[in-house]
């Protein structure tokens, strides 16, 4: 019996796709170029080696069994999958990295980035080409020394929002992506928001480290596994709630839950709608100097060319101010609707 992994060939797939379109050995052999029992004979092949019957023979017609549709579906399938391929060996050659792996920090526009992700995947390589780059994009969200730790050991080609308080191994360029200011925020209805009255202004006296500890704080956590964790403005002896994302911060704060800080383009629309009041604390406000960086080991004549446009798109003063500051989520009473309301 002919071993089945030798007979499901290419040219056995289409010849099986040209039985099933012409309905008839004969009209397939003519659009094949071969002659009728030279189908026949191959057709057997296929059955034998599959154990099955792919053809039934009782009519004029040759009319695929339950087996051969099955045959006839995957194997299309294959055979377009297979072009695929062969284009994107061809585009591969011609620069693009087979994948890039991209760390996004998690305070960034989700927004923007995926109008960047769109713009790529919109590239017409060759002129009049119909596909985009033969680059795959991996896209992942890491937190302070997370973004850091995931360039340096190699997970990732670029990473966006880097500080640049670490030290460089070598090798690894860094530019400068802009500032995050941060504020401090609590909900309306929270203590430290003078019994529930939002406040029209901030209160004169900055609140003092004694005044915060007794509130739990709301903490993203760093998702570095191998760098030391970060923390940020956390007090010694607070009770912390840790959340995965910035946006689960937000909601939490939202609720109620405890108080923190959040970058001020994600609170803005929350501060002017009431939803969230802005409090001085004498720790101040900090703001995040970010940078990206990218492993440029071999110079820049190594890197491929889907690192190079996204190092273009960074370059633009644009392009940085809406990775730092556009964040377009729902409208907070949309939001608050969707979840009930506070």
């Amino acid at each position: 019996m002919p071993d089945r992994r030798h007979v499901l060939t290419p040219d056995a797939l289409t010849m099986m796709d040209a039985i099933a379109r012409t309905g008839s050995f004969a009209a397939a052999a003519r659009e094949l170029g071969k002659v009728p029992s030279a189908l026949t004979y191959n057709v057997r092949q296929l059955e034998e080696a599959l154990d099955v019957l792919l053809f039934d023979r009782s009519s004029r017609q040759a009319q695929p069994t339950a087996a051969g549709l099955e045959l006839l579906h995957e194997g299309r399938r294959l055979l377009q999958e297979m072009g695929a391929v062969a284009n994107r060996v061809k585009r591969v050659a011609s620069g693009w990295e087979a994948t890039l792996s991209i760390s996004v920090e998690d305070i960034l526009s989700t927004t923007t980035m995926f109008d960047l992700v769109e713009a790529f995947c919109s590239l017409r390589p060759e002129p009049g080409g119909s596909q985009g780059p033969a680059t795959r994009l991996r896209l992942r969200s890491d937190v302070l020394a997370g973004t850091w730790e995931a360039l340096i050991s190699g997970q990732v080609d670029l990473a966006i929002g880097v500080a640049g308080e670490h030290p460089n191994p070598g090798g690894v360029e860094l530019r400068p992506l802009g500032e995050v200011p941060f504020v401090f925020c609590v909900a309306p209805h929270h203590p430290l928001a003078q019994g529930g009255r939002p406040l029209a202004s901030p209160p004169a006296a900055p609140l003092e480290h004694d005044q915060l500890i007794a509130h739990r704080a709301v903490a993203v956590a760093d998702t570095a596994q191998r760098l030391q964790p970060l923390t940020r403005n956390l007090l010694p002896g607070q009770d912390v709630l840790t959340v995965p994302t910035m946006r689960a911060k937000l909601e939490a704060l939202l609720r109620g839950l405890g108080c923190g800080y959040l970058p001020e383009p994600l609170a803005r629309p929350w501060l002017a709608a009431g939803k969230l009041v802005r409090l001085q604390t004498v720790s101040g406000e900090p703001v995040a100097q970010l940078h990206y960086a990218w492993r440029a080991e071999r110079g820049p004549a190594s890197l491929g060319r889907a690192l190079q446009w996204w190092l273009a798109q960074l370059d633009s003063p644009t392009t940085r101010r809406a990775l730092v500051e556009r964040h377009m989520m729902s409208g907070p009473e949309e939001a608050l609707s969707a979840s009930g309301g506070l």
